[in-house]
């Protein structure tokens, strides 16, 4: 199991040593311009998180973890005894609700306090890690576990593992995942992710897995009013605003395909719609042919009720 190990050394040199292994901030006799860094880092990165719309329960679960990992490396420098902490997770959630973009914050994360030397991110699914004869599984997972090693290997439905039954090969690269944590306890971390309902029935088909994955949060579905933030953020990105006409429009839009769809997409959701506006505004003002800065900038109600044209969740 993935723990926090953090390493206690008795001289300024040995703490040198284990940093160039771990990756862990050398705190110097003179001085800690590392530190200031690395707690300036940190700052940076939890800002990051917080600006995300949304997500309070998983803003508040990352602050805990974050916080009790500080508190570890602030007893060890007092020769305190450390607490061990797993940190494999489980990402729980319907497409489009952040799991991704939180499990990379999470990496860097724990690359500035020390868990991890790299805190890069390896996304892969069922298709990464499962081969098509006995022992290519085990192969295709190694692989993946060698390419995430230093950081967090995030498995994307990894429910779908399960799925074929007893002689499925899916088995198998559980069973290589399970020993891919055991080898490389100290230096990789696994975060499986998909539907709620769907994590919890593949937690609760191979009960060994639950007691490897302490750690699970929840990604609940966006609000409407939180999509619509999220649509400000997109268009702000690209420098472009929405026309109060458009932004009502985006409003039905964004309620009625919810009310068609369970799985409505979330975020992925009005990334798409963004696009698609935008490629319907340009095709209205290259027809226009003169246009002024602020033209180049509005995307209308007419691109809004045209990319809704478009949109194949209707």
């Amino acid at each position: 199991m993935v723990k926090i190990r953090l390493w206690q050394n008795h001289s300024h040199q040995n703490r040198a040593v284990e940093t160039e292994r771990r990756n862990l901030p050398v705190f110097s006799p003179g001085g800690q311009p590392d530190e200031d860094q690395r707690q300036k880092n940190v700052r940076e990165i939890m800002k990051e998180l917080d600006s995300l719309v949304g997500l309070a329960g998983v803003k508040k679960l990352v602050g805990e973890i974050h916080a009790f990992v500080e508190i570890q490396r602030r007893r060890q420098r007092e020769k305190l005894a450390t607490e061990p902490q797993v940190l494999h997770m489980v990402f729980k959630g319907n497409p489009g609700t952040g799991k991704t973009t939180v499990a990379r914050i999470i990496g860097r994360l724990f690359k500035e306090v020390g868990v991890l030397p790299k805190g890069h991110l390896v996304e892969v699914e069922r298709a990464d890690l499962v081969g098509e004869y006995i022992g290519h599984t085990a192969q295709k997972t190694r692989e993946q576990i060698k390419k995430a090693l230093g950081g967090i290997l995030f498995i994307d439905e990894a429910y779908s593992l399960a799925r074929g039954g007893e002689k499925d090969f899916g088995r198998e690269a559980i069973d290589a995942l399970v020993k891919g944590m055991e080898d490389h306890k100290d230096n990789l971390i696994l975060i499986l992710a998909g539907y709620r309902q769907e994590m919890e029935w593949f937690m609760e088909s191979n009960p060994g897995l639950r007691s490897r994955f302490p750690i699970h949060i929840t990604f609940p579905d966006y609000s409407t009013t939180e999509l619509l933030a999220i649509a400000d953020l997109m268009l702000k990105k690209r420098q472009y605003h929405l026309s109060p006409g458009a932004r009502d429009e985006l409003r039905l839009i964004l309620e009625e395909t919810r009310s068609l769809h369970v799985h409505s997409g979330n975020a992925r959701l009005v990334r798409n719609i963004i696009e698609r506006a935008i490629r319907q505004q340009a095709v209205r003002l290259v027809r226009k042919g003169q246009v002024s800065r602020e033209e180049l900038m509005t995307i209308t109600r007419e691109d809004m009720l045209r990319a809704q044209e478009n949109n194949p969740e209707l």
